[in-house]
């Protein structure tokens, strides 16, 4: 794209969440005049889905475990979020007049708990700036050099000095994030891995009775316990949810993607579960073989060791009957009772996706090497991370880098 010998400069930012309305607040904190534009009737509608549970902005953990959390993309995504990281965001929504608190388990959540304080603050806050909003715009791809919009009055064509693509990635396509880009940068050869689940559920396969009884109960305290095939162990303690055709929930999706790609690899993933944390084995067996006189195991489960519900649900689901009758084979199932995943719940299901634009394929401001003045950020980059504010947060650094990257190009080519 060439740019306008007019000033200030014209950006056009595709993308009305997170990444996409930062990359527009640097841009007009940099003088540029910015155009948004997004296919939605509103702006961030997926970042006030994340607010329905709370708004996890970010965590509030020591630096490398929280970069940790990026696995694979560690290495292109810490200078992003050195550049800004949790206490920046905090430090910005502070200034937005958000006030932020520590939860108990680390993560970073606005006061109220909510979203759309934030948004309606950071959207009057834009247009302040000069920031203009064309929603209801989808775009297309490019004609020539000029952008094309299916609009409500039509298709139109736009120019821009500069163009920031922050379409988001695959999941939960009703809020925006279709991935229909994809075709349209493979289009142009600028490198995208597939889309994949992210922070996804998984099939199990369950009985009918099991499903009708258990479906939407959470399975809590429980510790999942995931080797890979290369024997990486992880333990972890937390809860899932069991769903009508397997499990989902935090727990799980801490695991999403490793379990996600051995279900690729190999047709399944087997993991274990801890159904009686703080218990060690020893104590168990010894309390499950003491005499239950009349009382049905169930009963004498309950009472020993406070297992009922849906934890005793999935004993029955997957050990044969024989092994209840064995205080040594129920304790050791208990303790690591294995349960065989057979696949990943569909994409449009998901929190969010892996996969997409390939690092590569982008120089160290965001912008892309073949095709110059283009810049991406946000999902639509090939990265993913647990929930637990790392999304959001990476979100955010990313549209901030790409921002700044357009105002260096932009000033150098002047």
């Amino acid at each position: 794209m060439t740019p306008s010998p007019s000033s200030p400069h014209r950006v056009a930012v595709i993308g009305g969440g997170p990444a996409g309305l930062m990359a527009a607040e640097i841009l007009t904190r940099g003088g540029a005049r910015v155009d948004l534009y997004d296919r939605m009737p509103s702006l961030g509608r997926k970042f006030l889905l994340a607010g329905r549970g709370g708004l996890n902005l970010t965590h509030s953990e020591p630096r490398g475990s929280f970069l940790s959390r990026y696995g694979e993309r560690r290495k292109e995504l810490e200078p992003l979020l050195d550049a800004f990281g949790p206490d920046d965001l905090r430090a910005w929504a502070h200034d937005l007049g958000v006030e932020t608190f520590v939860g108990s388990s680390g993560r970073v959540f606005p006061r109220e708990m909510k979203a759309a304080p934030l948004l309606r603050a950071w959207l009057h806050r834009l247009r302040q700036a000069g920031a203009r909003f064309h929603v209801g715009h989808r775009w297309l791809g490019w004609e020539g050099e000029a952008l094309r919009f299916a609009a409500p009055e039509g298709e139109c064509l736009v120019r821009a000095d500069a163009v920031v693509l922050a379409l988001g990635g695959g999941s939960w396509s009703k809020f925006g994030s279709d991935g229909a880009w994809v075709s349209v940068l493979v289009g142009r050869d600028i490198p995208v891995a597939p889309l994949k689940p992210a922070n996804c559920g998984f099939d199990v396969g369950w009985s009918a009775h099991f499903r009708e009884r258990f479906a939407g109960q959470p399975v809590k305290p429980v510790i999942l316990e995931y080797t890979d095939a290369t024997g990486d162990g992880e333990r972890r303690q937390g809860e899932f949810v069991v769903t009508e055709t397997g499990v989902e929930g935090s727990l799980i999706y801490a695991f999403s993607s490793r379990l996600r790609d051995a279900i690729e690899a190999t047709g399944s993933a087997l993991i274990h579960l801890d159904l009686a944390p703080g218990w060690d084995l020893p104590r168990l067996t010894e309390e499950i073989a003491r005499p239950r006189g009349s009382r049905s195991m169930s009963s004498h489960l309950q009472s020993r060791l406070g297992l009922k519900g849906v934890k005793t649900g999935l004993l029955r689901e997957r050990l044969p009957a024989g092994d209840f009758a064995d205080a040594t084979r129920l304790a050791a199932a208990i303790k690591a009772l294995p349960l065989r995943l057979i696949a990943a719940r569909p994409l449009e299901e998901a929190i969010s996706s892996a996969g997409g634009v390939s690092f590569p394929a982008l120089d160290e401001r965001l912008m892309v090497r073949a095709q110059p003045g283009v810049f991406c950020a946000g999902e639509m980059l090939d990265w993913e991370a647990p929930t637990g504010g790392y999304l959001l947060t990476a979100c955010f650094a990313s549209g901030r880098a790409a921002g700044a990257g357009v105002l260096a190009w932009l000033a150098g080519r002047d």
